[in-house]
């Protein structure tokens, strides 16, 4: 093996990591906004459940 060898082979899996890290930080922001989104959906969803079943306020 060439010197070309042990400085080509570390450098691509130090590059894969930082892409990996690049996009599974962009996921993880994604999957946190769909997650938000669910509990604000939720949350109108039970306001809206508990008004109809006071009824009409008088």
């Amino acid at each position: 093996m060439t010197l070309a060898h042990f400085i080509y082979i570390p450098g691509m899996l130090g590059l894969g990591m930082v892409i990996g890290f690049v996009l599974g930080g962009r996921a993880a922001q994604g999957a946190k906004a769909d997650a938000d989104d669910k509990a604000v959906r939720r949350k109108a969803r039970q306001a809206r459940r508990a008004a109809r079943d006071r009824g009409p306020e008088t």
